[in-house]
């Protein structure tokens, strides 16, 4: 029950946080930010999608520390295709939602 309970990533918890906020709230904290070139903008923008990728990838292509290609990946593949083909992410997620659940019944079965 102890390991529940653990206060290891705290700190951890912390550090997102504040760097979440940060991120959100440079554009409102820091005056004449439209003044910077387009490119920098559109890649500040894109820094919270970015890190939001790298940290669902991690928990869908890595299992126990190695390589997995499971039914998540699929499911990763149908959905990106999907949106990205009727440009509307919704639909790419209800489409991710269903083949994995397609999938897990399937080979559970």
């Amino acid at each position: 029950m102890s390991d529940i309970f653990s206060t290891d990533l705290i700190p951890l918890a912390a550090l997102g946080g504040i760097g979440t906020y940060a991120a959100r709230a440079i554009p409102m904290l820091v005056p004449g930010i439209d003044r910077l070139p387009p490119v920098v903008l559109e890649y500040l923008r894109l820094i919270g999608p970015a890190a939001l990728g790298a940290i669902a990838a991690a928990s869908v292509f890595v299992r126990d520390g190695a390589f997995t290609v499971g039914p998540e990946a699929a499911a990763v593949a149908a959905g990106a295709a999907v949106g990205r083909l009727r440009g509307n992410l919704l639909i790419g997620m209800v489409v991710s939602v269903l083949v994995v659940l397609a999938l897990r019944a399937t080979l559970a079965a």
